[in-house]
């Protein structure tokens, strides 16, 4: 049986009203208004945040689903078993109109490293049932984790194949690597359409959002497995760094870019299953953060947009020395300097980077590489691996969304000799369907110059792995066409990592 073959989990089971018992719903008779699904996240090792939003018409254009102007109680229960026979955690929580209906519920008082599900009661209404779990304790290394990750779902190139897929491995946790949404108007041709026009105020974010998690694929995804999520540029606009846009497009004097950048945070915020410290604070919001498993890993998740010097040289693919300037930083200096103390902690046996854009080097044969990724900043990511080495870390592994495309990278501080050690490892996943159709070429760009790149491929997908003490099982796994719907994922490459051994390596 191959290794990640797991019962598929039955999506969206509602259970009978009359098996639920609870304080009775203060607020007036609605229709079904859990049309954007349920999540959960940030697991601990007692508990686990869970999410949902109210939305009557998900396309309404006021960016509240259609919802009345006053406030909603919601009962929401945890139990161990998916008909809530035995419901060990259960609570009120008031969704609010002025945060769209969204709420955050911090769960605690589970066991740690266990299976749980969940769900939510508002107006008489049972919300779909989610599966998640907590994390092990913090001194037990505990069972192998499935872990699956993926970025990038551009609502109009295609269908979420993707999520279902990853959904059916039934993952232990899933990460979401940033361009969860895209801000652009909506364009006649694709497979489906953007309601509205380019998003700018937090109406057309709220808004956005609903569409999106309207879907059944990606709620199926959610109501899985909890997830960690960080943004990259696309759920505020592209290629922003930090307070400076890529071009003045559409028109907006600085006090309304500061504004657009404050709605769309809270706009992400209000849609992710993420703690109440992450609620922004105007145009600012904390995202980099640190979520243990136990002792077999530690997850730093960055937030690689935010902090980050404007992109050299006007942005884009070149050759750019400035960009060299050990002054710059990607994730800014605090952010380094965060991420370089958690990893000489080593708590856990595998240091899993969760981030948004190509770590490792890649330039073609003028020595031109991408501006808006890690070779816009090499002092930076010199900084970060020197660190970690120095440090001792065995095992860091850089997981990257942004690019579309999947790759598989040995990293290394000296990426111009070929004979230097490696040091880690990047994983690179494909998109959910930005770019569309993929094709099945596999040969690498630029190879030539960039020995240690070592699998390339263009079709849409996610990476799956299984995290053991001894080695990290990685499978690439692609769907041909999601310009079709339901169409069938295969694996296209497979590797290991082994513990204490940096590098790909042929399993």
């Amino acid at each position: 049986m191959n290794k990640f073959n797991r019962r598929i989990f039955v999506f969206g089971g509602v259970a009978a009203a009359g098996a639920l018992t609870l304080t009775g719903n203060a607020s007036a008779a609605l229709a079904y208004p859990f049309k954007l699904g349920i999540a959960s996240g940030d697991p601990l090792p007692d508990g686990v945040v869970l999410w949902t939003r109210l939305a009557l018409d998900p396309t309404d254009e006021n960016g509240h689903g259609d919802m009345p102007n006053q406030s909603v109680d919601v009962d929401w229960q945890v139990a161990t078993d998916e008909t809530f026979g035995n419901v060990v955690q259960s609570g009120k929580v008031t969704a609010l109109h002025a945060d769209a209906h969204s709420v955050h519920v911090e769960v605690h008082g589970l066991q740690p490293d266990y299976e749980y599900f969940y769900r939510f009661k508002a107006a008489g209404h049972l919300s779909p049932v989610g599966r998640t779990r907590t994390s092990p304790a913090l001194n037990v290394v505990g069972r192998d984790l499935l872990m699956a990750f993926t970025s990038c779902a551009h609502y109009e190139n295609g269908y979420y194949t993707v999520y279902r897929r990853m959904a059916e491995d039934r993952p232990d946790l899933v990460l979401h690597l940033g361009d969860y949404i895209y801000e652009g108007k909506g364009v006649a041709g694709g497979v489906r359409q953007h309601l509205g026009d380019e998003i700018r105020y937090l109406k057309d974010y709220r808004r956005r959002y609903a569409q999106y998690k309207s879907d059944p694929d990606l709620q199926a995804a959610h109501a899985v497995a909890p997830w960690l999520v960080v943004p990259d540029d696309h759920e505020v606009e592209n290629n922003y760094a930090n307070m400076t846009r890529a071009n003045n497009s559409p028109e907006m004097t600085a006090a309304q870019w500061k504004q657009r950048r404050a709605d769309a945070y809270r706009a992400y915020y209000e849609n992710m299953p993420l703690r109440g410290g992450a609620k922004p604070n105007g145009a600012n919001i904390q995202l980099y953060r640190r979520v243990r498993w136990g002792g077999l890993a530690t997850f730093h998740m960055l937030d690689t947009r935010q902090y980050r010097h404007d992109q050299a040289c006007g942005d884009g693919w070149q050759y750019c020395p400035p960009a060299g300037d050990p002054a710059r930083s990607l994730p800014g200096v605090a952010q380094e300097n965060w991420l370089l103390d958690g990893l000489g902690r080593r708590e856990g046996i595998w240091d899993v980077i969760g981030q948004q854009v190509f770590f490792a080097r890649q330039v073609d044969g003028s020595d031109a590489g991408n501006m808006d990724a890690w070779d816009g900043y090499p002092a930076s990511r010199d900084r970060i691996q020197k660190g970690w080495v120095q440090r001792g870390v065995r095992n860091p592994v850089v997981l990257t969304g942004d690019v579309h495309r999947a790759w598989a990278n040995d990293l290394k501080v000296d990426y111009t000799n070929p004979a230097a050690p490696v040091v880690g490892t990047e994983l690179v996943t494909s998109s959910v369907s930005s770019g569309g159709d993929g094709t099945d070429s596999t040969t690498i760009p630029h190879a030539a110059y960039n020995p240690h790149l070592k699998f390339y491929s263009q079709h849409r997908g996610y990476v799956r792995t299984l995290i053991g003490q001894s080695k990290m099982d990685v499978d690439f796994r692609v769907v041909p066409k999601i310009t079709t719907k339901n169409v069938a994922a295969r694996t296209q490459r497979s590797f290991v990592i082994e513990e204490g051994r940096p590098g790909l390596r042929n399993p």
